[in-house]
């Protein structure tokens, strides 16, 4: 049982957390939260100063445990702080989150990424991380929304690729598909609530 839970830590991990947020969305339904975008807006700005932090730190939860809702999380951050502020925090949360992914990979290498991972997914892409065009391939791959980002950033973990670049190509690629995926996140939102309510 010792060995199991150590093997499986992060898909434990992954999947208590899905399923506390499945938990936490169904009583959200329940009390009435999701009846418009102002009644779910309140909730979370109920907490006051601790509304920000607690949305920061799920934000960069969801970037390094596999399998957390992400796309749920930015909108949540545009529908809560608006879309400037929402932007701003699901930008900088998740390039920390990006960062502490390749910190991860590279502190305690390749065993983990399987294990977090799979052999498949890795298998997928552990060549390109020894091909010469990596980081121009990396780079794009962030810019672009539909990337798998976050394996990505424990791949380059493995990779020669220095943190100083890791972290340029994070900082200046990412704001594109983040952007994208907030405002898409809120509209589809938006136009649910507006459709069903």
């Amino acid at each position: 049982m010792r060995n199991f839970l150590k093997n499986n830590i992060y898909n434990i991990i992954s999947l208590l957390i899905f399923i506390g947020f499945c938990l936490l969305g169904y009583l959200g339904y329940k009390n009435g939260l999701f009846d418009s975008i102002e009644s779910f807006r309140n909730y979370v700005l109920s907490f006051g100063p601790w509304a920000f932090l607690v949305f920061f730190i799920a934000n960069i939860m969801q970037v390094v445990v596999p399998g957390v809702p992400g796309g749920i999380i930015l909108a949540f951050g545009v529908i809560t702080f608006g879309a400037l502020k929402g932007f701003i925090y699901n930008y900088l949360s998740i390039c920390i989150g990006c960062l502490i992914n390749f910190t991860i990979s590279r502190t305690f290498g390749q065993s983990l990424v399987l294990k977090i991972f799979g052999e498949n997914t890795f298998n997928k892409y552990k060549d390109k991380i020894k091909d010469e065009t990596y980081e121009k391939f990396f780079a794009l791959a962030i810019l672009l929304p539909a990337a798998p980002d976050d394996f990505l950033c424990y791949l380059s973990g493995l990779s020669n690729m220095s943190f100083k670049k890791f972290a340029l190509i994070i900082f200046f690629c990412k704001p594109p598909s983040i952007f994208l995926y907030s405002m898409a996140w809120y509209f589809g939102f938006d136009w649910f609530m507006n459709k069903f309510s």
